[in-house]
C-alpha cells in the first residue's frame, strides 16, 4: 500500500501543470540543493580540525555538543521557513476502502525522507568518519550518530505541531520567532542554561547507549501526537462543514471618487480585509516601516547614502512590491469570471496602481519620523515615494501580465512562495537596484542633490507619461488574457 500512495504521488507530480511550465524553476531549486548538500558535507569534513584550532585545549567532540543546542533552534527555524510540510490528495482516498491509520502513517513516514532530515547527515556521517580515524570509540561515535537522527526526527515532527499553531495566527511566523528568540533569551542570559543541559544530555547518551530510549520515547510522543492531530480532521465531511462567521459589512463609499475605477478599487479592498494572504501584507507594513532602524542608526552605514535608497524604496514601497509583484494573482480564483464580464482591462489595472499609489504616500507620512536621524534621510524617503509611484508600480503592472501562477487566499504570507515563480524573482533586480544605480552615478559625479534630483525626475516623468504607459500595459495583459485564464484555471 505504501508502494502505491508513493506511485500516485509520483505520477501526480511528474504530470501536474506546475512542473511542466516550472522546468527552470525546478532545476533552479535541484541547484540550490546541491549547494546545501556541498555546504553541509564541507562542515562535515572540516569541523574536526576547525574546532582543533580554534579550541586546542578542548575535545572537539565535547566542543560539537556544547554548540548543538544551537544547531536545533537553527534546524526549528530553517525548517518552519523553508519545509513544505508532507500532503496528499487523500479526499478521493476517503471514499475507498482503505484503512485512515495506513494514510495517517504514510503522510507522517513520508515527512521522516524529507530532504531538511537528511541534510544533518551530511555533516554527522563525515564527522562521525573523522572522529573514528583519530581513534574514538566506534560505540560512541554511533551511538552519537544516531542520536543525531533522533534530534532530527523530533525536530521534524516538532514542526508540524508549531506549524499547526502558527496557521492560527494572522502574523504565523509570530509563534517560532517567539520560540527560538526566546529559548536563545532565556540561555543567553543564563536564565536556564539550556546550551549545558543538551551538552549534558548528549554526553551522558553517548556514555551510556541505553539512555537513547528516552529521546526514542520522546520521538514516538510526538509522532502520536500528530497522528492523533491529523485524524481529526481525516474525515471526508470536515471539509463540507460550513464555518459560521459573524458577517461585517464595509461602506467604501470614499472610494466612490475615483470614478469608474471605484468597483476595482472596492473589490481589491475587500479582497485584503477579508482573505488571510493578501491580509497578512498589511501586517508586513510594520516590518517594513522598521527596516530603516537596521541602517540608519549603525554608525558603518553613515557614509554609505547610495544604499539608503534602497532602504528608502523598501521602506515606501513595501506594501506595492509585496500586493504589486502578484497582480493579478489576487484574482485567480474568479479570474475567468471577471474576465467574462463587460470591463475595461484599463480601469481594472488602474484600480490596481491607485492602490499601490495611495500605500506609498501612506507608508512616506509614516516614515516621517526617520527624520529624527538627518533631513536627508526625509528627502531620500520622497524621492523614493515618488520613484515608486512613477516607475516601479508600471514595472509591477507590467510583470504582472507574465503571471501564470494560482495563489490560494487562505495560505499565511510569510514565507510562503505558493504562485512565486521566475516572475516574482526577476522583477526584483530593477524594482530595488534600479533606483541605487540611478542614485549613485549623479551622486558619485555631482553630488548628493544631484543624486536625489534624478531619482525624483525619472519618477515624475513615470507620472506624466502614465497614460501612455498604461496603453501599453494594457495591450499586453489583453493578449496574455487567455493564457492567464488557461494558467489560473490549473490548480494543480
Amino acid at each position: 500500500m505504501i508502494l502505491r500512495f508513493a506511485n500516485l504521488e509520483w505520477k501526480q507530480f511528474f504530470r501536474s501543470s506546475y512542473w511542466q511550465k516550472s522546468v527552470a524553476l525546478n532545476v533552479f531549486m535541484v541547484i540550490f540543493a546541491l549547494y546545501f548538500i556541498l555546504i553541509f558535507l564541507g562542515l562535515g569534513l572540516g569541523l574536526y580540525p576547525l574546532l582543533k584550532e580554534i579550541y586546542p585545549e578542548n575535545d572537539p567532540f565535547v566542543m560539537v555538543n556544547r554548540f548543538l543546542f544551537f544547531w536545533i533552534l537553527a534546524d526549528m527555524a530553517m525548517r518552519f521557513f523553508l519545509q513544505k510540510l508532507p500532503v496528499m490528495n487523500i479526499k478521493p482516498l476517503l471514499i475507498l476502502p482503505l484503512k485512515t491509520s495506513k494514510i495517517l502513517h504514510y503522510v507522517l513516514r513520508k515527512s521522516a525522507v524529507s530532504f531538511f532530515n537528511f541534510l544533518p547527515l551530511f555533516t554527522a556521517i563525515p564527522f562521525g568518519i573523522m572522529l573514528l580515524v583519530k581513534g574514538y570509540d566506534v560505540l560512541q561515535v554511533g551511538t552519537w550518530v544516531v542520536l543525531i537522527v533522533v534530534i532530527t526526527l523530533i525536530t521534524n515532527y516538532l514542526n508540524f505541531i508549531i506549524e499547526s499553531l502558527s496557521s492560527k495566527t494572522e502574523l504565523s511566523f509570530l509563534p517560532i520567532i517567539a520560540l527560538v528568540s526566546g529559548l536563545f533569551a532565556l540561555n543567553y542570559f543564563n536564565i536556564i542554561s539550556f546550551e549545558g543541559l543538551v551538552e549534558s544530555g548528549v554526553n551522558a547518551v553517548i556514555e551510556q547507549p541505553l539512555y537513547l530510549l528516552v529521546p526514542i520515547a520522546l520521538l514516538v510522543g510526538l509522532y502520536r501526537i500528530n497522528y492523533a492531530s491529523l485524524k481529526e480532521n481525516l474525515y471526508i465531511d470536515q471539509s463540507l462543514k460550513n464555518k459560521t462567521k459573524e458577517a461585517t459589512t464595509t461602506d467604501l463609499k470614499w472610494t466612490r471618487r475615483f470614478g469608474s475605477v471605484a468597483p476595482f478599487l472596492q473589490l481589491d479592498l475587500k479582497l485584503i480585509w477579508r482573505n488571510k494572504r493578501p491580509r497578512s501584507t498589511v501586517f508586513i507594513l510594520i516590518m517594513g516601516l522598521l527596516y530603516g532602524l537596521i541602517f540608519y542608526p549603525n554608525p558603518q552605514y553613515q557614509d554609505m547614502q547610495w544604499l539608503y535608497v534602497f532602504v528608502g524604496i523598501f521602506v515606501t514601497g513595501i506594501f506595492m512590491i509585496n500586493f504589486g509583484q502578484f497582480i493579478p494573482a489576487w484574482d485567480s480564483g474568479y479570474y475567468k469570471l471577471l474576465m467574462s464580464q463587460n470591463i475595461k482591462y484599463k480601469e481594472y489595472l488602474t484600480s490596481k496602481y491607485i492602490l499601490m499609489q495611495m500605500s506609498a504616500v501612506i507608508m512616506f507620512v509614516l516614515s516621517i519620523p526617520y527624520v529624527y536621524f538627518g533631513w536627508d534621510i526625509l528627502l531620500i524617503h520622497f524621492a523614493a515615494m515618488i520613484f515608486n509611484i512613477g516607475v516601479n508600480s508600471h514595472i509591477l503592472l507590467l510583470g504582472g501580465s507574465f503571471n501564470r501562477k494560482r495563489i490560494d487566499l487562505n495560505q499565511r504570507a510569510a514565507f510562503n512562495y505558493q504562485g512565486t515563480g521566475a516572475v516574482q524573482w526577476i522583477i526584483g533586480f530593477p524594482l530595488l537596484l534600479l533606483p541605487m544605480l540611478f542614485f549613485y552615478v549623479p551622486y558619485h559625479y555631482l553630488g548628493f542633490e544631484a543624486g536625489i534630483a534624478t531619482v525624483i525626475i525619472l519618477g515624475i516623468l513615470g507620472v506624466v507619461f502614465h497614460q501612455k504607459i498604461m496603453q501599453l500595459i494594457t495591450a499586453k495583459y489583453i493578449d496574455s488574457k487567455y493564457a492567464m485564464i488557461d494558467a489560473f484555471e490549473q490548480t494543480n
